[in-house]
């Protein structure tokens, strides 16, 4: 949650009580409690208008494939769905082989 351990939210909690006090500190929950529902209902609103305003073809669209870290890695990263097995296999049975001492590279005069 947050990168927070539970040695952190007992420290939390403890300057919690020692700032508002133990009287006050149920109402301020309360109060924190409706603050993340009201940003959550705000966040969902956002999304279903940003969805309808799009049109049915973005109706599947995901806000996380916004962003460019993802994005990156979705596309970039994770394996094409374009290439078949035996296109992969080709690929990399076509890796680089080290020539035998004293042989020399192939030349190509076209390619230069």
């Amino acid at each position: 949650m947050f990168g927070i351990g539970p040695l952190e939210l007992v420290v939390i909690a403890i300057v919690a009580v020692l700032v508002f006090g133990p009287d006050r500190l149920p109402e301020f929950a309360r109060t924190a409690g409706r603050l993340l529902r009201q940003v959550r209902q705000m966040v969902n609103t956002a999304q279903t208008d940003l969805r309808n305003e799009l049109g049915p073809e973005f109706a599947d669209l995901d806000l996380q494939d916004l962003n460019p870290k993802n994005f990156v890695r979705k596309h970039l990263l994770e394996g094409s769905d374009d290439l078949d097995d035996k296109a992969v296999a080709d690929f990399s049975d076509s890796a680089p082989q080290r020539l035998p001492a004293g042989q020399k590279p192939p030349y190509d005069p076209e390619s230069t």
